[in-house]
């Protein structure tokens, strides 16, 4: 039989040896993704980065065995352009936001280093491990501050307001709760306005000044402000005009 005669120790330690450092490394990536509950969070990580690990390690098992094409380049090639619609389907367009890219930037990464793990490049599995997480970790408060200051060009504007509809009585306790979350995650405050909403209500507009923001980290604000007493509804928008 085919099998029988393939079975090979040493090569089958070594594919447990690559499946395992891919499944290691593509954990801990996922594991920063699942923390920050991303779309695509440490299962998804750990299956992509596995996943291309086994599929490089047939290739070269096979050419190893029969030589001839396709070769393992054939099939690494296949991967990259495989995991890119894997990404493209967690890209998502919302409202004028697109989200998802980074998430998608990162399954493309878990597969480079599942890649390299099936390949049995330890050092460059690992190395691409560490840029990874560098770049989702040790960039993030970069581009936080960078995305927090207020937008210097008259070219082309770009808001997010956040509404919240409340009672009347209660306007004061909102607008300050609101005020005090704003200031807790460091977004700051072009415009505050209040407005009359029906003949119990009003309407309180804080448009935030600055290019962009975090839109997980702006749901977890409105839903805390949300569930304040009293408060009719919250939400945030975003627009861009020129």
């Amino acid at each position: 039989m085919t099998m029988i005669r393939h079975l090979d120790l040493a090569a089958t330690l070594d594919t447990l040896a690559s499946l395992l450092l891919a499944f290691v490394l593509g954990g801990l990536i996922g594991f920063e993704r699942q923390y920050r509950q991303r779309t695509a969070g440490l299962r998804t990580n750990v299956l992509v980065a596995v996943g291309a690990a086994l599929f490089v390690d047939i290739a070269m098992r096979y050419h190893a065995l029969y030589g001839g094409t396709p070769t393992p380049l054939h099939v690494l090639a296949y991967v990259v352009s495989g995991v890119g619609f894997l990404g493209a389907g967690v890209i998502m367009r919302e409202e004028g936001n697109i989200r998802g890219i980074n998430t998608a930037a990162t399954l493309w990464g878990s597969a480079a280093v599942g890649v390299a793990a099936g390949a049995g490049m330890l050092l460059e599995a690992l190395l691409g491990a560490l840029f990874v997480l560098s770049a989702n970790t040790l960039l993030r408060p970069i581009v936080n501050a960078i995305n927090r200051r207020p937008l210097d060009t008259e070219a082309v504007e770009a808001t997010h307001v956040i509404y919240v509809i409340a009672e009347r009585s209660r306007q004061g306790e909102v607008l300050a709760r609101l005020e005090a979350e704003l200031e807790k995650q460091r977004y700051p405050v072009r415009e505050l306005k209040v407005h009359p909403f029906g003949e119990e209500d009003v309407e309180i507009e804080a448009t935030l000044a600055m290019t962009s923001v975090d839109g997980e980290e702006l749901d977890g604000l409105v839903r805390r402000i949300a569930a304040i007493p009293d408060v009719r509804q919250a939400f945030w928008s975003p627009s861009t005009g020129e």
